[in-house]
């Protein structure tokens, strides 16, 4: 029996082939609105950075120009001459709080630091040397603005260099510490923006997406309905269609779905065809091995009552009345299978009695050692008594078909061992032998009519083809199972058959060579 293999979760998610086609639209959907999202952000992000830092430029070059109106030794002499009329409150020649004032001397040494505002006083806090030797590295001659990261406690800081008329060299640098504040409050709250704008647009694509594909679910639903149903054999009605409503030709959906019912129809009136041939076939059998039987019976009762006439028959035609009556003799046994298994497809109803598998397999296999003396056979029965609801009669012939087919298909002095026992809910019969073992070309068809082995299980006794197809036949009319396993030097037979519910089977472990 095949075993399904049922793939985790993880797997299906490990790449999008095993993701379902709802899944597939909302991911899209939510990847195209991330890119959106992500060159809307960033467009944003990009025009904010220039226009703060535009600013920034504008406030330097403002700065750049009114330097220099005092003189810049140190701290005392910026408190002791009072700001250009004009200026307004604030640093001397309107320099922003926590500026950067450097004056250049003769020597090339910087002096001032960061100019911070106290009322009416200034305070300048000097650079270290390090600090001063990247402004004097990383500010160009030339006056262009420039970010500068002079590290330690203080911010990153846009700086120029400029020279006055009297040849003074100032640098000049003014805090981005606000403008990257700014910049980072907006990125952070574009990005939750966009993250809670695909929150709910998937949220939402998803119920859309569900909705809009709910009539593709439900041509689904009706091809799986389809799908379990049992085509194989016997009158089968596809009474499943597609809803009315879900054939609009307008949609792709509808298209699949009228394509579908047009399908079942086509399908439909194909079984109904196959189901009236094989019924006519049947009827035919059946009719035809009915009205065999008393032709076949006046052959045999003349081929025997020449042979038992008082005059003297001469031995070439008593061979031929011989042969006349073992031929009908098999004719006969063809003809009684042909129209057991007519009555079985038709299903005429089995005998429903209370039947013994012990005592069963006990009279079988006393008939197979009579029939075959020259084989070894062995009965494993349990304890306690086996039995099963059926047609007893039928039953034993399952039990004979498949004794009767280990006897012909292996040589003489092979092992032929019956095994009776229980399992939980069935009954359980095996037929085991020793023998050369089914081709494996053979084994899937094993139960087909008038199957037949090569010469490793040679029709030496004159087999039908007919014995395991009405084992077959009779074991699935009681509503059991029927298998074989089968190698070189070991054929097992299993026939399980449901137990008979208001008997309590102590299940017996069954011994299956290995």
């Amino acid at each position: 029996m095949a075993t399904a293999v049922i793939h985790s979760r993880p797997a299906r998610w490990r790449s999008p082939a095993g993701w379902s086609l709802r899944t597939r639209l909302v991911a899209i959907m939510i990847a195209l609105l991330s890119v959106l999202g992500l060159v809307v952000g960033s467009t944003a992000e990009i025009y904010l950075y220039k226009s703060l830092h535009s600013q920034i430029d504008k406030e330097l070059d403002d700065v750049s120009r009114r330097i220099g109106f005092r003189p810049f030794p140190n701290s005392t002499d910026w408190a002791d001459k009072p700001a250009p009329s004009g200026q307004g409150d604030g640093l001397p020649g309107g320099i922003p709080g926590d500026a950067i004032v450097l004056q250049q001397a003769s020597d090339g040494s910087l002096a001032g630091g960061v100019v911070k505002f106290k009322d009416a006083n200034d305070e300048v806090v000097d650079l270290t040397g390090a600090q001063k030797t990247i402004v004097l590295a990383e500010v160009p001659a030339d006056g262009s603005n420039v970010d500068v990261d002079l590290g330690g406690d203080l911010p990153a800081y846009r700086m120029t260099k400029v020279v006055k008329n009297d040849g003074t060299v100032y640098y000049v640098g003014i805090s981005l510490d606000q403008v990257n504040s700014t910049l980072v409050t907006v990125a952070a709250f574009t990005g939750c923006v966009i993250a809670g704008s695909l929150i709910i647009a998937g949220w939402g694509g998803a119920l859309i997406v569900r909705r809009t594909l709910k009539p593709l679910d439900r041509v689904a639903a009706t091809a799986t309905r389809v799908s379990e149903l049992k085509l194989d054999a016997g009158e089968v009605r596809l009474a499943q269609r597609v809803p009315e409503g879900d054939t609009d030709p307008r949609t792709e959906v509808g298209q699949v779905g009228a394509a579908l019912n047009r399908m079942l129809d086509h399908v439909g009136n194909a079984l109904e065809a196959r189901h009236a041939s094989e019924m006519q076939v049947r009827q035919f059998v059946a009719d035809a091995s009915h009205e065999l039987r008393t032709p076949l019976a006046a052959i045999r009762g003349y081929a025997e009552l020449s042979r038992r006439s008082r005059q003297v028959v001469p031995d070439e035609i008593a061979h031929v009345l011989t042969r006349v009556e073992s031929e009908a003799k098999r004719m006969t046994t063809l003809v009684e299978d042909l129209l057991l298994l007519a009555r079985l497809d038709a299903g005429r109803p089995l005998a429903q009695d209370p039947v013994d598998l012990t005592m069963l397999a006990v009279d079988a296999t006393s008939d197979a050692h009579a029939a075959g003396p020259r084989h070894f056979w062995q009965l494993d029965l349990p304890q306690e008594p086996v039995s099963v609801i059926g047609d007893g009669a039928r039953l034993h012939q399952v039990l004979a078909n498949l004794l009767a087919n280990a006897r012909t298909h292996t040589p003489e002095g092979s092992t032929v061992t019956v095994r009776v026992g229980a399992v939980p809910n069935a009954a359980v019969i095996q037929v085991s032998d020793n023998g050369p073992g089914i081709d494996p070309e053979l084994a899937p068809r094993i139960f087909e009519r008038f199957a037949r082995g090569d010469s490793s299980r040679s029709r030496a006794a004159g087999s039908t083809g007919l014995g395991l197809s009405i084992v077959h036949a009779v074991v699935t009319s009681h509503g059991g199972q029927v298998g074989v396993q089968s190698r070189p030097g070991q054929t097992v037979f299993t026939v399980m058959l449901p137990l008979i519910p208001t008997l309590e089977q102590k299940p017996q472990e069954l011994q299956r060579a290995s």
